[in-house]
């Protein structure tokens, strides 16, 4: 027994800020092009051209204004190394269409532990991310208002919630609503970089004018090949954003695979040009980095002469732009909190996609956090910047040193001979040699830079995500400890019930699993009646599939009526179907409504389950006609009797 309910949510003034529910068929239509995906997952990358360079320059500054000569081979050392990333994870996106990034290629290649390092590497990236973003962005503004210096962090929380409003909207609204100031920014740097280069060649360009007091300058020190070094580690935030495209592949149009990878070329083309032009015309006009006046706004006033049209379009672009970035860790953090919280290691609430068909509960979690260390660290780039870099590398060793392990995989098979893993097919491909060294140098590489960071920024900040990362990943042990242990006390695996006694009711019994949890529940309904109606409210196509197979199994012959949500709602159309059998109730009926009742063990692993039996109780109760039954199980109860 199936159909599908007509429900729909009703009006909510919510409606007004996120846009009018969307249906599950209209997934398929949310999907974005690759001229919207380069300003969806590509704004992190790019807008870092807005701070690499001053990052380079803060370091350097430690020596005194002649380092700065060394800017731009340092850039160039960061663009080849941008080249081997991006090269590495084009590979990446073909071999899993699915996304995922390094979580997925870590889990299937190296295994769980690699996997949640990857992950809390990752997920720790993206919440600096929108702090870093966001708070570079405001430094542009306050560049250009001096006034509004006090003001930073109340400003960047502002844009926190603005771009966390627009992506609860959906992946496609924020896509279009963020296209045209990303090309913007980037029409307005190549301008800016084409004209400063064109007054370069032609003996114009000059130099800043009234440069801001270098705040190293009181603490000169030799230059060492540590120091280049550490201008290295620094600037290579410039790669920040790269592996956002592998993990949010499921968002662009089919042919998907090629649609991202073909952004992921346009991105690194654009990020590599960009930096380049901008570390070379840095050095020439003599550029000093601050905290008040930022060197893209140095650069700006001194090949436009002054703080004119186009100074200040570049300014906003720039601003707009860094805002922005965050929208691409709103976009990739949702999506890997989800796929790690399918694996088991997160709440599964984060599992759960909204009204817009977005994961809106990993999107508010984010904005929360990030918000949280704006405020710890004032609004402070340079603060910030510390913790940022050394999550993407472990993450980009770690993907690299997956994929290379899946080429010598796929080297070992037959033609024609296939291997299916969780998140990809291996079939044998020619060339693998070729693939598993791109890999392999890559993952050396970003190891390399790894380390060096961790060393050069320790005592700045970076001691701090070494004892994060280790700490997120024991966190993720124990709630999948939790997850495994509930799951093993209800299977059915080798379980047989007893016979259940019949009584004279009428009995509805929703029904979300088909676990020991809920056969108790069944067997206590059959004890009332034997008209007793299981119902499921299907979600996830997938998940009632698996409920009516278990349901064959062990439901002993019950009806299962199966009611589908395209909305995702769970419990209108139930309580719409309740309302129907009350309306055909005959005189001296009773309908009694059995709830299978999950209780945890602590107040702290509660918070891990939907608890939809108390929601659907509270809305029950105010239900006349019916009388409403809970069916407790308590699994920690069920382990100390064993």
């Amino acid at each position: 027994m199936r159909r599908t309910t007509k429900h729909m949510p009703g009006w909510s003034p919510g409606h007004w800020l996120i846009g009018r529910p969307l249906s599950t068929a209209d997934a398929p239509h949310q999907t974005i092009g690759k001229v919207v995906g380069l300003a969806v997952f590509a704004s992190d990358a790019l807008s870092s051209t807005a701070y690499a360079t001053q990052e380079i320059l803060v370091i350097l500054a430690a020596a005194g204004t002649m380092a700065f000569g060394y800017v731009f081979p340092i850039s160039m050392a960061i663009v080849f190394l941008l080249g081997i990333v991006t090269i590495s994870y084009e590979q990446t996106i073909h071999a899993y269409p699915d996304g995922g990034g390094a979580y997925i290629v870590s889990r299937d290649n190296l295994g769980d532990v690699p996997a949640l390092m990857a992950a809390a590497a990752l997920l720790t990236d993206y919440i600096l991310t929108v702090a870093v973003s966001i708070s570079s962005g405001v430094a542009q503004i306050v560049s250009a208002y001096p006034n509004l210096f006090e003001y930073r962090v109340e400003i960047s929380i502002v844009f926190v919630l603005f771009v966390m409003l627009i992506n609860l909207r959906g992946v496609k609204e924020s896509g279009a609503a963020f296209a045209f100031p990303t090309y913007f920014f980037i029409t307005m740097m190549f301008i800016t970089v084409g004209y400063g280069f064109f007054r370069y060649f032609t003996g114009s360009l000059g130099t800043v004018i009234n440069p801001p007091e270098m705040e190293s300058a009181h603490a000169l020190a030799a230059i060492t090949p540590f120091l280049i070094l550490h201008a290295f580690a620094s600037g290579t935030t410039a790669l920040t954003g790269v592996e956002a495209i592998s993990n949010g592949i499921t968002a662009f149009k089919e042919p998907r695979s090629k649609n991202a990878g073909i952004t992921l070329i346009w991105m690194a083309l654009i990020l590599g040009s960009l930096f380049l032009g901008i570390s070379f015309l840095t050095r020439e006009i003599q550029a000093v980095p601050s905290e008040s006046v930022t060197v893209i706004s140095q650069l700006a006033e001194t090949i436009f002469n002054g703080r004119g049209i186009f100074y200040l379009f570049l300014i906003g672009g720039t601003t707009v732009i860094l805002i922005m970035a965050a929208n691409t860790a709103f976009a990739d953090f949702p999506r890997l909190s989800a796929l790690a919280a399918k694996d088991g290691f997160l709440p599964r609430q984060l599992t759960y996609r909204g009204s817009r068909l977005v994961y809106s509960y990993g999107i508010v979690s984010l904005a929360l956090i990030a918000s949280l260390l704006i405020v710890i660290f004032q609004a402070s780039v340079t603060r910030l910047i510390p913790l940022y870099a050394i999550g993407v590398f472990l993450s980009f060793t770690l993907s690299q040193g997956g994929m290379a392990l899946r080429w010598r995989k796929i080297g070992r098979l037959k033609e024609g001979e296939e291997i299916v893993e969780r998140g990809s097919a291996l079939r044998f491909e020619k060339g693998w040699q070729y693939k598993m060294l791109v890999n392999g140098f890559g993952a050396v590489c970003t190891f390399v830079v790894m380390i060096v960071f961790s060393v050069t920024k320790f005592q700045d900040g970076a001691w701090v995500v070494l004892i994060l990362t280790p700490s997120l990943m024991a966190i993720f042990w124990m709630i999948h400890r939790h997850y495994r242990s509930v799951a093993g006390r209800l299977t059915l695996d080798h379980y047989a019930g007893p016979a259940p006694h019949v009584t004279r009711h009428r009995v509805i019994m929703p029904v979300s699993g088909v676990h020991q949890g809920t056969l108790q529940a069944l067997r206590y309904a059959r004890m009332l009646s034997d008209d007793v109606t299981a119902v499921h409210v299907s979600i996830d196509p997938d998940e009632t599939d698996k409920v009516q197979k278990k349901w064959n199994t062990w439901g002993d012959g019950v009806r299962l009526y199966i009611l589908d949500s395209p909305y995702r709602l769970f419990l209108e159309p139930l309580l719409v179907y309740i309302d129907e059998i009350i309306s055909q109730r005959q005189p001296n009926e009773v309908i009694t409504i059995v709830v299978p009742q999950f209780v945890a063990a602590s107040p702290v692993e509660s918070v891990l389950h939907m608890n939809t039996a108390d929601l659907l109780r509270k809305e029950l109760l105010s239900t006349p006609g019916i009388v409403i039954t809970d069916v407790p199980y308590q699994v920690a109860e069920a382990k100390e009797n064993s």
